[in-house]
Protein backbone atom coordinates (compact mmCIF):
# COMPACT_ATOMS: atom_id res chain seq x y z
CA UNK A 1 0.00 0.00 0.00
CA UNK A 2 1.12 3.58 -0.58
CA UNK A 3 1.15 5.91 2.06
CA UNK A 4 0.63 9.98 0.92
CA UNK A 5 2.76 12.14 3.27
CA UNK A 6 0.78 15.04 4.76
CA UNK A 7 1.15 18.61 3.07
CA UNK A 8 4.11 20.19 4.79
CA UNK A 9 3.15 23.60 5.97
CA UNK A 10 5.34 26.49 5.89
CA UNK A 11 6.50 27.57 9.06
CA UNK A 12 8.22 31.10 7.30
CA UNK A 13 6.67 33.79 6.73
CA UNK A 14 3.99 35.62 4.53
CA UNK A 15 4.39 38.18 2.17
CA UNK A 16 2.34 40.19 2.36
CA UNK A 17 1.86 40.00 -2.14
CA UNK A 18 0.60 36.45 -1.17
CA UNK A 19 -1.76 36.63 1.99
CA UNK A 20 -3.21 39.81 -0.70
CA UNK A 21 -3.75 37.54 -3.86
CA UNK A 22 -4.70 34.61 -1.22
CA UNK A 23 -7.53 37.50 0.03
CA UNK A 24 -8.76 38.65 -3.68
CA UNK A 25 -8.71 35.39 -4.81
CA UNK A 26 -11.56 34.29 -2.25
CA UNK A 27 -13.35 37.73 -1.49
CA UNK A 28 -13.11 39.33 2.25
CA UNK A 29 -15.67 41.14 4.14
CA UNK A 30 -14.92 43.85 6.21
CA UNK A 31 -17.26 45.31 8.85
CA UNK A 32 -16.45 48.16 11.70
CA UNK A 33 -18.50 50.09 14.21
CA UNK A 34 -17.07 53.89 15.92
CA UNK A 35 -19.20 55.35 18.02
CA UNK A 36 -18.07 58.79 19.66
CA UNK A 37 -19.69 59.58 22.94
CA UNK A 38 -19.44 62.41 25.58
CA UNK A 39 -20.87 61.44 28.98
CA UNK A 40 -22.79 58.60 28.31
CA UNK A 41 -24.36 60.53 25.44
CA UNK A 42 -23.42 58.73 21.93
CA UNK A 43 -22.77 62.04 19.61
CA UNK A 44 -21.45 60.11 16.69
CA UNK A 45 -21.69 57.34 14.81
CA UNK A 46 -20.33 55.62 12.27
CA UNK A 47 -20.88 51.76 10.49
CA UNK A 48 -18.28 50.52 8.06
CA UNK A 49 -18.93 47.67 5.43
CA UNK A 50 -17.34 46.80 3.02
CA UNK A 51 -16.36 43.90 0.43
CA UNK A 52 -13.29 43.09 -1.40
CA UNK A 53 -12.81 40.57 -4.12
CA UNK A 54 -11.44 40.33 -7.79
CA UNK A 55 -12.98 41.08 -10.96
CA UNK A 56 -12.38 38.56 -14.28
CA UNK A 57 -13.36 39.61 -17.54
CA UNK A 58 -13.43 36.39 -18.81
CA UNK A 59 -14.36 35.81 -22.80
CA UNK A 60 -13.23 39.83 -23.48
CA UNK A 61 -11.54 40.03 -26.90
Amino acid sequence: MTEIAPAARPTGQVALVDLLDRLLGTGVALAGDITISLAGVDLVRVELRALVSSVRAEGRG
